[in-house]
Order: structure tokens, then C-alpha cells, then sequence
């Protein structure tokens, strides 16, 4: 069996300032969103709506900005909201850890909305947009989960060839690396699915429903192997938080790459005839 190797979380300690491995990895996310988003906007069905790189810069500081609200109000909301009531100061502590994916894409939801009213722009437009530039983030993020060698997999079978024994678990039980599952599925998968299917022209909200169905479902798999949060267990069928998270995930994408269109069209207010605007 494997060992974890017990990773120096501190990458670089200048005087009383220490910059952590995991810090990194946000900070490589957001210049690789910056890069593949600069692409995508060069694609003539975006070009041709007038989206530039500037527009990429000013959205990747609200997205920023969801992300690292969003992910720890959906941690202190979701996963420890009865110690947090009792520790309110205790939300502001992000350097002790706690972000939750789900909550970090509600941030980005109420970002991507707030730049959408700011420019004129449909929110689906630009979920469409970004949804393709998200995986290599959260690879990178899972990267930083096992550098920490935290959120590991649940017990692994004796015979597994790279079970590995996380000494952070206060055990000498060989687990699933399911860091490194979920960089694999949420991450690298998860990006090449979605850069292929936003290759060409979809119909709104397409894109951004596949990033929904893909992200819940390889989300939900990976669940199996992740040990559950011991202050949280397995709730209702057997099910982690995580995956009951994931399941208006996918209800919500299906419904979107169905109906995106469509939904939108009926919210749009109905153009008047032409005989009626020559009148007026």
C-alpha cells in the first residue's frame, strides 16, 4: 500500500508571511480561466456578439469574488451551520479551510448575474461562456485537497494497488485517493467533454446544462469513494451531502439543455406588429 507523502502545505514562507500550496492552486485556476476564456471569446459566435478580452478581465473579478464568498457562506451553510451559529466570528477564519463547491457556484451565479445587469447581457450568455473554462479549477483545487492530504476516500480494498494510507485520518487504513478521482472526473474529463460540446454554436443554455448534468453526475460517482464528513455522515438513502447536492444539479442542466431557449423566450416580453409600431 501507498503512504501519502505528507506534503510541506507551505510552498514559500517570506518572513511572517506564508503562501500555501493550496492558495496556488486558486491562483494558477484564475489565469487558467483568464487564458481559456480569452479563447472562447475569440470564437466567431461570441466575437460577433462584441465580447473581448476585457470583458473576460472585469468577469474574472466578480467570478473571483463569488467563489471565495459563495464557497465559504456554502460551507458554514450546508456543512457546519450549528457551530458557526454558535462561532460567528468563525466564518471569517477561511484560513482554517471550509469552502463547499456548491456554495462557491451560487457565488459565481450571483456574480455572473450582477455582471449581466451591468452590461446588458443574458445571464445564460455568460454561464455559456465560462461554463468550458471551470473544470481546469477545480482540478486544481482537488490537487490542493491532496496536497493537504484532507477530504481523502473512504476505506479501499485490501488488493488495490494505489490504496493509500492519509496519516491526517488518525488511521492506518489504506482509502481511495479520491482527491485524485475527483481531479481526474470533475476536472480533466469534465473539460474535455464540455470543450468539445462548446466547439460550435449551441442553443442557449446548452453549455451551460451540460456543465451541470456532467459536474453532478461524475460529482455523485465520486461521492462513493469519498469518505463522508464525519460530522455529517450518510443522510437519506445512503446518500452523502455532496450527491443530494448534486441531484438539482442535474435536474436543473437536463432542464436546461432542453428548454433553455425556449424558457427565455417566453420571459421575453412579445414584439409588437409592425403595423402597430407604424401607428404610434
Amino acid at each position: 500500500m501507498l503512504v501519502h507523502p505528507q506534503f510541506n502545505p507551505i510552498a514559500l514562507k517570506l518572513g511572517p508571511v506564508a503562501i500555501h500550496w493550496y492558495g496556488l492552486t486558486y491562483l494558477v485556476a484564475f489565469g487558467l480561466f483568464l487564458w481559456l476564456a480569452s479563447l472562447r471569446v475569440k470564437q466567431p459566435h461570441f466575437a460577433e456578439r462584441g465580447w473581448s478580452r476585457r470583458d473576460v478581465e472585469d468577469l474574472l473579478f466578480y467570478g473571483v469574488l463569488g467563489v471565495v464568498i459563495g464557497g465559504r457562506l456554502g460551507y458554514v451553510l450546508f456543512y457546519k451551520p450549528g457551530f458557526y451559529a454558535a462561532n460567528p466570528l468563525e466564518i471569517f477564519a477561511v484560513w482554517k479551510g471550509g469552502m463547499a463547491f456548491h456554495g462557491g457556484l451560487l457565488g459565481v451565479m450571483g456574480a455572473v448575474a450582477l455582471f449581466a445587469h451591468h452590461r446588458q447581457r443574458h445571464f445564460l450568455e455568460i454561464t455559456d461562456l465560462i461554463a468550458p473554462c471551470v473544470p481546469t479549477g477545480l482540478a486544481l483545487g482537488r490537487l490542493g485537497n491532496f496536497i493537504n492530504g484532507e477530504l481523502w476516500g473512504r476505506e479501499a480494498p485490501p488488493n488495490l494497488p494505489w490504496g493509500m494510507v492519509f496519516p491526517q485520518s488518525g488511521s492506518d487504513i489504506p482509502r481511495h485517493p479520491s482527491q485524485l478521482y475527483q481531479f481526474a472526473l470533475e476536472g480533466l474529463l469534465l473539460f474535455v467533454i464540455l470543450w468539445l460540446v462548446a466547439r460550435k454554436p449551441r442553443r442557449l443554455g446548452q453549455v451551460s446544462g451540460a456543465f451541470l448534468i456532467g459536474y453532478g453526475m461524475l460529482r455523485f460517482v465520486a461521492e462513493y469513494f469519498r469518505e463522508p464528513d464525519s460530522f455529517l455522515g450518510l443522510l437519506a438513502l445512503n446518500m452523502s451531502m455532496g450527491q443530494w447536492l448534486c441531484v438539482p444539479m442535474v435536474l436543473a442542466g437536463i432542464a436546461l439543455w432542453l428548454f433553455g431557449d425556449r424558457l427565455v423566450k417566453r420571459a421575453q416580453p412579445a414584439e409588437p406588429p409592425a403595423d402597430a409600431e407604424a401607428e404610434h
